[in-house]
């Protein structure tokens, strides 16, 4: 699935509206069908549409709704497409609840379009926009992690041209997002072979020439399953660079024990490393409705209890 139908089909960019009339469908405060959950053992981060059926298409009840079950962040792709008054008004609420804003995409951050690999001056100042457009939208949700995709390879220019290119671009925007704390998180992605950034180990390269706090990996499962597999060694050896990371099970990029990848064990693993930070359930689910709502729960308690 491409991240511009993973966001399209979630509904993370216009799919519910922030403001959708009428209460949510279930009692936020009580805890709705599933019920009021504990906390978990690390920091998951469900998106918008996770709980829709339970909690309505208000956006603030599903946040509220998601707190309920016990999750303590959010992940918002398309966060930087919702209105000023939406952004600030999930701040708001995020700081009331004492929950996290994860990733959001950068705007333009680097696609096919606009590849930082081609060393095009225009190409840059693109994804530099994007930086800065990024960091009014991260004041007003407190986020701290934005999402960067380099885009395509140029395949005119020999691979190591393409490197130093995206390195230089990403030194430009690091120095943009230093000052504001924020980390912009490169995520190596397995959509399509024309992607410039495939692997861990070539994102650890690329953040280490970079040499930035604001530049660091987004540590994707379901896509590195999909690249390279070895998921923990990989981890281990590039943990130094490794911000954040998100999960879907492979194949089907559904939520996990619905493929092949024993996130249990990950998950621990995680644990064990002192890994603080939100793991993002970037993936669809399995199950429609309240169903697939108790599926996706069951699940993330099933894979967490390690």
């Amino acid at each position: 699935m491409k991240r511009s139908d993973f966001i399209r089909n979630s509904g993370l960019l216009f799919g519910g509206s922030l403001f959708a009339p009428g209460l949510s469908q279930a009692s936020v405060s009580g805890g709705g069908i599933l019920g009021t959950g504990p906390t978990f053992q690390l920091d998951y981060a469900p998106h918008q549409g996770m709980f829709s059926t339970s909690a309505g298409k208000n956006f603030l009840d599903e946040i509220k709704y998601m707190y309920d079950l016990g999750f303590r962040s959010i992940e918002d792709n398309g966060m930087p497409g919702r209105t000023i008054e939406e952004q600030t008004k999930v701040g708001e609420l995020l700081a009331k609840l004492g929950m996290r804003m994860g990733v959001f995409v950068v705007p333009k951050g680097g696609n096919g379009a606009n590849t930082l690999a081609a060393g095009k001056p225009d190409h840059v100042d693109i994804f530099l926009k994007g930086c800065r457009d990024s960091i009014e939208v991260a004041k007003r949700v407190n986020a701290k992690w934005i999402t960067v995709v380099p885009g395509d390879y140029e395949r005119r220019l020999p691979i190591g041209v393409q490197t130093a290119n995206v390195i230089e671009a990403l030194k430009r925007g690091a120095e943009l997002l230093e000052p504001h704390d924020i980390t912009m998180v490169l995520e190596p992605l397995s959509d399509t072979p024309d992607l410039f950034l495939r692997f861990t180990d070539q994102a650890y390269e690329i953040c280490k020439a970079v040499n930035s706090p604001s530049c660091k990996i987004l540590y994707d499962a379901y896509h590195q399953q999909k690249n390279e597999g070895n998921l923990i060694n990989f981890m281990n050896q590039c943990w130094s660079e490794i911000a954040y990371v998100q999960v879907g099970d492979n194949p089907g990029r559904k939520e996990p024990t619905t493929g092949e990848v024993n996130f249990k064990n990950i998950f621990k693993w995680l644990y064990n490393k002192g890994y603080k930070g939100v793991v993002g359930m970037e993936h669809g689910m399995s199950k429609g409705g309240k169903e697939g709502e108790e599926a996706l729960v069951k699940a993330y308690r099933e894979v967490d209890n390690f």
